[in-house]
C-alpha cells in the first residue's frame, strides 16, 4: 500500500472547513428539499466542500444504489428502487434556481432496467434545457450493456457533451470492475461520436490502482483512436479500508506529464491533477475544447 501523502490531509481539512460554511449548508439543504442525490456525496468526492461552497454539485439521478460491485466505488450496492418519475423535473428546477450555465449529471449503473436508465437520462436532459434555455448539459452515462438504441436515446436529447468513463487500464478490469468491459466502454465513445459527431465525447481515468506506464499510454491512445474529445485524469483515493487499495500516489509533476502526453495524442482538452474528477471544472474543459475547434 502506498504512503499516504500530506496533500490529501491538507485537502480534506480545507474541504471540511468549506462544508462548515453557510453557502455549503445552503447547497445541501436545497438538494435535500428536492430529494436529489449528488455524486459528491455518494462517491465521497474530495472536492465536495469546495463545490458545495460555490453552489455547485453533480446530480446523481436514478437513485443512489448500483447494480454492479466495482472494488473502487463508494456508491451503495443492493437492489435499487424503480426510477422516480418526478426526479428529472426537480433536477431541472434546481438548475434554473441556481442559474446554472453548465451542468453534469450521472447515475449508478442500472442493469435492472430494460434500457439501463437511458430514457430517464434523456428526460432529465430535455427538461433541464427546457427550463434553462442556453444551459450546457453533460450526461455522464453508464455503458447500457452496449445497447446502441439506449445510447441513441440519450444522444437524441441533444446534450452538449456525452461522458462515459473508461476508469482504468484494461488489465485492472477483472479485479476492480466486475460486470464492466473495457472494449464495450471504448465502443460507447466510438458509437456516440459516429452517431452524433456534433456532440463532444468525454472520458476519465483514475490513476494509482496499479497501472504500468505502458498500460496507461496504451489506454490513452485507445480513447483517442475511438473518438474521445475530452479527458480527465485524477488520483484514485480508496473510499474505505474495504475498497481496493491505492498502489501509487502520483505527484503534480507526473499528472502534468500525463496531461501533456494526452494532448499530444490529439485530445481537444485535458484536465489532469490529483483531485481532478469527471465533473471537476467541466465547463472550463468544454470551453477549452470549443476554443480548439475554433467554435464557442
Amino acid at each position: 500500500m502506498a504512503q499516504f501523502p500530506k496533500w490529501i490531509v491538507d485537502e480534506v481539512r480545507r474541504n471540511k472547513a468549506d462544508l462548515r460554511g453557510s453557502a455549503a449548508a445552503g447547497t445541501a439543504a436545497q438538494l435535500a428539499a428536492r430529494a436529489l442525490h449528488t455524486v459528491c456525496d455518494e462517491a465521497r468526492c474530495p472536492n465536495k466542500g469546495r463545490c458545495f461552497s460555490e453552489g455547485e454539485a453533480t446530480f446523481l439521478i436514478l437513485g443512489d444504489i448500483c447494480t454492479r460491485n466495482c472494488g473502487f466505488c463508494a456508491v451503495k450496492k443492493a437492489m435499487p428502487l424503480p426510477p422516480d418519475t418526478g426526479e428529472p423535473r426537480r433536477a431541472a428546477e434546481l438548475c434554473r434556481e441556481w442559474k446554472l450555465k453548465y451542468v453534469v449529471f450521472t447515475s449508478p449503473t442500472r442493469d435492472d432496467l430494460p434500457d439501463g436508465g437511458a430514457s430517464h437520462f434523456a428526460s432529465t436532459n430535455r427538461l433541464i434545457k427546457e427550463l434553462s434555455p442556453g444551459i450546457k448539459t453533460e450526461p455522464l452515462i453508464p455503458d447500457f450493456k452496449g445497447d446502441i438504441g439506449a445510447l441513441q436515446t440519450v444522444l437524441d436529447s441533444n446534450p452538449d457533451v456525452l461522458g462515459h468513463n473508461i476508469e482504468m487500464v484494461p488489465g485492472l478490469y477483472p479485479g476492480a470492475r466486475q460486470g464492466a468491459d473495457y472494449t464495450r466502454s471504448l465502443l460507447v465513445i466510438k458509437n456516440a461520436k459516429e452517431l452524433r459527431p456534433d456532440i463532444l465525447t468525454k472520458s476519465g481515468l483514475m490513476l494509482g490502482l496499479g497501472e504500468k506506464p505502458a498500460e496507461l499510454e496504451n489506454t490513452l491512445a485507445d480513447l483517442a483512436a475511438h473518438g474521445c474529445d475530452l479527458l480527465t485524469l485524477g488520483q484514485y483515493l480508496a473510499p474505505s479500508k474495504t475498497h481496493r487499495p491505492v498502489v501509487k500516489y502520483y505527484t503534480e509533476e507526473e499528472f502534468s506529464g500525463w496531461g501533456e502526453k494526452a494532448r499530444s495524442l490529439g485530445f481537444k482538452a485535458v484536465l489532469s491533477g490529483p483531485l481532478v474528477r469527471s465533473s471537476y471544472r467541466a465547463a472550463a474543459l468544454y470551453r477549452s475544447a470549443k476554443g480548439n475547434d475554433g467554435t464557442n
